[in-house]
């Protein structure tokens, strides 16, 4: 029997350390999966500031991790440097989040189990004001991103608190793309990230734009599916949260 993406090359586009497994699950259906990172990850220049935010973590009631990458770059400095504080409750958006924290020794992580973004994270009982009014949370980011868990945090009476714990960069050299196009190789990308795509579109010249506009992208939530409708591209499919709902796109989509 055939497997469903039997002679299909699907370029995976997350950062390096979080792409493994997507794309085991792709070769797992009889696909070929190309890692081609759109967002780079490095820690950041100067540590400074990320080891002393960890001597202050005792005033804080809740630590939020946006990111495996948050995780990945925080958690050795912090138990590195002390124990995790009795007190205090950890929250990440994603699941591979969750695990990564537990493989820490950090369990009861708060974590949305549905949606994976800052909006469902932001509806869960334990951050509504009532619990957070007059608390101190602190965020585990990587360098800019989105300002919407601080600013309704402090909107709900929270004192919140950013550190950068790793930096983000977008990829300079778009040729191995421009190679499987070339070769006619190339019959999806999945994005994961709206910085992400926009980094893609920055990085392409007109010719790889043209070839980007006539290739499906499989995206996993509705503001990266909103972005690249507005960036012009028309072959965008809407697939369900994390690799499960990716997967089930890939698997039930018409190839051509």
């Amino acid at each position: 029997m055939t497997e469903p993406l039997s002679g299909r090359t699907i370029v995976v586009t997350r950062p390096r350390a979080q792409a493994s497994r997507l794309a085991d699950l792709i070769a797992g259906q009889g696909g070929e999966a190309v890692i081609f990172p759109l967002l780079e990850i490095s820690p950041v220049a100067d540590p400074g500031f990320l080891q002393a935010a960890v001597l202050g973590l005792d005033s804080c009631s809740l630590a939020i991790f946006i990111s495996p990458n948050a995780v990945a770059f925080s958690m050795p400095v912090i138990l590195g440097r002390r124990a995790w504080p009795a007190g205090l409750r950890a929250a990440a958006i994603g699941q591979s989040s969750v695990a990564l924290l537990a493989s820490y020794g950090i369990a009861n992580t708060l974590a949305p189990t549905e949606r994976f973004d800052s909006e469902a994270l932001l509806e869960l009982p334990e951050l509504q004001r009532g619990s957070v009014a007059g608390r101190r949370v602190v965020i585990f980011r990587g360098n800019g991103g989105r300002e919407l868990l601080a600013q309704t945090l402090r909107g709900r009476g929270a004192e919140v608190d950013y550190v950068t714990c790793y930096q983000r960069s977008a990829p300079t050299d778009a040729e191995p793309l421009r190679e499987l196009w070339r070769s006619g190789q190339l019959d999806a990308l999945t994005i994961s990230s709206s910085e992400g795509l926009r980094n893609l579109v920055d990085l392409l010249d007109t010719p790889g734009r043209a070839c980007l506009q006539s290739t499906p992208l499989f995206v996993p939530h509705q503001r990266i599916a909103d972005l690249a409708l507005a960036l012009g591209l028309s072959r965008v499919i809407l697939t369900g949260p994390a690799d499960a709902g990716i997967m089930a796109a890939l698997r039930a989509y018409h190839w051509r």
